[in-house]
């Protein structure tokens, strides 16, 4: 496990804590019910809320509390979508604004902690067991150094992990809305394609559930690749992203395979950017909700030839180990773990 250094401790607490620990996104709400000790988290109870059926998390939170009267938790820690600034956070992919003061009143809690979702996914991932955890590249596994994080989801999450030379500080960035990069031709069509309807074009735009339908679309109308009757039912039928992605892993539709292909370039691409600017020797982790689904695309060599394709640093980032984190409850799990270490 990650060693992680706690402000003002010297370690993680090693006496039980039940946090409840929520994970708010775009499209839904996770909560867990947790006993920590150290670095192990026993869930006591689990619930999920769909987001857009409520007008804000205080209802939710109101909800969870009616429906389990009998929870008592010692501190209530939520990982948000969006930035935490001064206990606030605007939820990005969802156009709410959340307090810490705000939920704490609502559910009669002194202690209420908001962290991004990305910080608790770094927190989530120093917790992981090897076994929630599959390698795509080997690397240097001895190096000491700095942690990268990627997730794309229903949007781009990007976290690092500074490493002081004795344990590790998780930390949240707002990445994954930096600028798109072209490279190609069909890269530059793509980002004229995405200006038509958005001021700034986005690696979010690319990097996520809604950009991987973006990138279809563009296929489909742009470069006008051929979409099957059957497939266009399924897109109606379920979320687009999911069924594109699954056409491209069973290999039944040419533009699904197409539209896999350029998000696994721009995610090898956008991988190594981030593991160049943060110096991330100690390792890459492919987070969120996307990799997990899509792990056989990601085991072929699309992913990595664009990842290791960077010019004067290719060494550098040919040493980094790259792990995709299977578990789609760490952040759920971190924001349990941090919870449990700031009272």
């Amino acid at each position: 496990m990650i060693p992680i250094a706690f402000y003002g401790k010297s370690k993680a607490s090693s006496e039980p804590v039940t946090v409840l620990a929520a994970d708010l996104g775009g499209t839904k709400v996770n909560f867990a019910l947790y006993k920590v000790n150290g670095q192990q988290a026993e869930t006591l109870l689990s619930a999920k809320y769909h987001s857009r059926n409520y007008l804000s998390f205080v209802s939710i939170i109101q909800a969870f509390f009616a429906e389990h009267p009998g929870v008592k938790p010692q501190s209530i820690c939520i990982g948000v979508a969006g930035p935490v600034i001064n206990g606030s956070a605007d939820i990005t992919n969802l156009n709410w604004i959340i307090s810490a003061d705000e939920i704490a009143k609502a559910a009669g809690y002194e202690k209420v902690t908001l962290i991004n979702d990305l910080e608790a996914t770094a927190y989530g991932v120093a917790c992981l067991p090897d076994e929630d955890l599959v390698t795509l590249n080997e690397g240097d596994a001895s190096a000491k150094g700095n942690i990268a994080i990627v997730a794309p989801g229903t949007g781009l999450g990007e976290a690092g992990m500074f490493w002081d030379g004795k344990a590790y500080h998780p930390f949240a960035t707002e990445g994954g809305h930096t600028d798109f990069g072209a490279r190609t031709e069909v890269d530059i069509e793509l980002y004229r394609y995405i200006n038509q309807t958005e001021k700034v074009v986005s690696r979010e735009h690319v990097l996520s559930g809604p950009g991987i339908f973006r990138v279809y679309n563009f296929l489909k109308e742009v470069k006008k690749m051929q979409e099957p009757v059957w497939l266009a039912e399924a897109i109606k039928a379920e979320d687009p992203s999911a069924a594109i992605s699954n056409a491209a892993i069973a290999g039944t539709a040419d533009i699904c395979i197409e539209t896999m292909k350029i998000f696994m370039q721009h995610l090898g691409h956008e991988s190594a950017n981030l593991v160049l600017k943060m110096k991330a020797i100690g390792g890459l982790y492919l987070a969120g909700g996307i990799p997990p689904k899509i792990i056989k695309l990601l085991q072929q060599d699309t992913y990595l030839k664009a990842y290791l394709n960077c010019d004067r640093m290719q060494e550098l980032v040919q040493s980094v180990p790259i792990k995709v984190v299977m578990n789609e409850k760490a952040p759920l799990l971190g924001a349990g773990y941090y919870g449990a270490n700031h009272l």
